[in-house]
């Protein structure tokens, strides 16, 4: 494995992610409920300035609205004592209001004073409100029946107008190229959160199913166990540079979720390939002068971008967070080594001059790129986070230690 593999001492693990938790409630959670929402038009804004200010001018991303949805709705549900109620609240009349179409589809994007200036289809953005509309179901439940029917209606909505022939869906009808695994990975998400919530999780189990077989038959390589982004019509590899493409934070983040999946399922050969997916993202993935999982690689895994984004550090934690819990002996000792790796990577982005934000991007030289702090990366973190504390929870003191 990667010489970044590391001992740590017991406790270790409990102390990295109680640290972030405190940064969580006490810092992150409230600047974004704060500057991250726009009082005065509704919603949430896309950035905020490293000085603690909101981007006002900011076109916004129908993905960015669901994602903060989803983050208060998922803290509050854990006890956060913010107002994320009225942030849940708002946050989603806003997005309802805003970005869905006529169709029952979500557009793409709003300009700043929430105006729809771009009403075209993007699968991804029905993947995230599939998700915020599960999270907010549980953080609300006297608003159960009204959330599930409304997802309902949209997956119904996507099996009607773009199901692919074979299995998973179309990026647009007519049928534009390049396929993309990466919105069928939130659907996935989408789908095993709603078999949590759904009064009747029938439809959603059916729908994580599909897309699980469709991972381990088409997405992931059947010789080199790693995942590719891009697709040819036939679920084959698209041609070039770009069908080459492999992504270590998402070796990581569908080796987090086909963990969930199989460990549901029963599904030993789902679990093999998500250790397989992690093996990948370790031994390739990793930059071990600034100790931080990068960008991209090619299917021969040599580096096709080398900068460092926050998000694949904490794709990096959720992976090997559940991986922990679901091994003995010297395994859960290597995955648990992992966790504490990934937490100080997290680290690095989580140190700008306000406390509660981060920066983005990590340079090959080592330098972040001074910019302000995107909205989107809020939910990977908070993941992350939520996910070590489900392995502190499930596995209890004595089984962190190394002596498990």
């Amino acid at each position: 494995m990667s010489d970044i593999v590391k001992n740590f001492e017991p406790g270790d693990f409990r102390h990295e992610v109680e640290s972030l938790e405190e940064w969580l409630s006490g810092s992150a959670l409230p600047l974004w409920l704060d500057a991250g929402r726009d009082i005065s038009h509704g919603g949430f804004h896309e950035r905020v300035m490293q000085n603690g200010q909101p981007c006002t001018s900011d076109n916004r991303r129908a993905r960015v609205q669901p994602r903060q949805i989803y983050c208060f709705a998922a803290a509050g549900a854990r006890g956060w004592q913010g107002d994320w109620q009225d942030a849940v609240r708002s946050g989603y009349d806003f997005f309802e209001r805003v970005y869905r179409r006529s169709d029952g589809f979500y557009g793409n994007l709003a300009s700043s004073d929430g105006l729809l200036i771009d009403d075209r289809f993007d699968l991804y953005n029905q993947a995230f409100a599939l998700f915020a509309f599960a999270e907010m179901s549980v953080a609300f439940p006297d608003r159960l029946v009204e959330l599930e029917t409304r997802a309902a209606n949209l997956l119904a909505g996507l099996k009607a107008s773009y199901a692919h022939t074979q299995a998973g869906f179309e990026e647009a009808v007519p049928t534009r190229l390049p396929l993309c695994s990466n919105p069928h990975m939130h659907l996935f998400e989408a789908s095993l959160a709603w078999e949590d919530t759904a009064s009747n999780p029938a439809t959603w189990t059916s729908m994580a199913d599909e897309i699980a077989r469709l991972a381990m038959t088409r997405f992931i390589d059947s010789e080199s166990g790693a995942l590719r982004e891009f697709f040819s019509h036939d679920w084959t590899p698209f041609e070039g540079d770009k069908g080459r493409i492999v992504e270590p934070g998402h070796q990581f983040e569908w080796a987090w979720l086909l963990c969930r999946w199989g460990e549901r399922r029963g599904d030993q050969v789902a679990k093999e390939k998500a250790r397989k997916l992690f093996e990948i993202g370790v031994n390739h993935g990793l930059c071990e002068d600034r100790q931080v999982a990068i960008m991209g690689l090619y299917d021969d895994f040599s580096i096709s971008d080398p900068v460092a984004r926050l998000w694949p550090q904490t794709e990096w934690l959720k992976a090997a967070a559940i991986l922990a819990r679901q091994s003995v002996g010297s395994d859960r000792e290597f995955y648990l080594n992992q966790a504490v790796w990934a937490v100080h990577a997290l680290r690095k982005f989580l140190q700008p001059p306000v406390e509660g934000l981060w920066f983005d991007k990590l340079k090959p030289d080592g330098q972040f790129i001074d910019e302000p702090a995107p909205a989107s990366s809020f939910y990977h973190i908070l993941c992350a986070i939520y996910e070590a504390r489900n392995t502190i929870e499930i596995l209890g003191e004595d089984r962190l230690k190394r002596s498990a």
